[in-house]
C-alpha cells in the first residue's frame, strides 16, 4: 500500500532505505524518547528495516520534495498493538528526523493513516501513546484531533530493562467523522 498526502508519500520501507534510516535514527534525540535504542550502524538499520519495519502497515514517510524516507509511521491493528485492543481497533506509532521537526510532517502523515485506518480498514478506534516527556508527541496528538483516555504506568519499552510511564490517547471513528464534517 502506498498513501500520499500533500508533501509526503507513505510506502514500505525498503533495504536500500538503510542509510537514510540510520542518518536520522542514529540521532538520540529521536529513539530514546520514543523508546528505541539509538541505531548504531547502516548494517544496524538495515537489520531494523528487515525485522521491526517490515511488519504489516509500517511506513516509510518519505518527502515528495527529496524523495527519500525522513521518518517513519505505522498502524498497528489489534493484537499487533500492545495495549490490548480488539481487531476493529489500531494504535499509530510514529516518528521523524530532527531536521524535520515542526514543520507539520509528522501531523500531515497521522491524518492520512487515520483517514485510511478508518475509510479503507473500517477501524472503530484508533489509540495513539506517549511517554512521559514527549511532549512533541503529545502536541502531534491534540493536532490530530487524540483525546487523553489513560496513563500506564511501568511499561516496558524496547530501551532494554527501561520502564516508562505511557499516556494513551484515543479518536473514535464517529469524532472523526463529525470533525471532518466540520471542516
Amino acid at each position: 500500500m502506498i498513501l500520499e498526502t500533500e508533501r509526503l508519500i507513505l510506502r514500505p520501507w525498503e533495504e536500500s532505505d538503510a542509510e537514510d534510516l540510520y542518518k536520522y535514527a542514529s540521532d538520540p534525540a529521536v529513539g530514546p524518547i520514543a523508546g528505541w535504542e539509538v541505531h548504531t550502524s547502516v548494517e544496524n538499520s538495515r537489520e531494523i528495516i528487515r525485522g521491526v519495519l517490515s511488519a504489516p502497515e509500517t511506513y516509510a514517510v518519505v518527502l515528495k520534495e527529496t524523495g527519500r524516507p525522513a521518518g517513519s509511521i505505522g498502524l498497528m491493528l489489534g493484537q499487533a498493538s500492545n495495549i490490548g485492543i480488539p481487531d476493529t481497533e489500531g494504535e499509530i506509532g510514529y516518528w521523524i528526523g530532527v531536521p524535520y521537526w515542526g514543520q507539520g510532517l509528522i501531523p500531515e502523515a497521522v491524518r492520512e493513516i487515520i483517514r485510511y485506518g478508518f475509510d479503507t480498514l473500517n477501524l472503530e478506534k484508533i489509540w495513539c501513546g506517549y511517554f512521559d516527556g514527549n511532549e512533541k508527541s503529545k502536541r502531534v496528538q491534540k493536532k490530530c484531533g487524540f483525546s487523553y483516555h489513560h496513563t500506564s504506568e511501568n511499561v516496558p519499552c524496547a530501551l532494554e530493562g527501561v520502564l516508562r510511564t505511557e499516556h494513551i490517547t484515543c479518536l473514535t471513528r464517529d469524532i472523526w467523522l463529525s470533525e471532518r464534517n466540520l471542516k
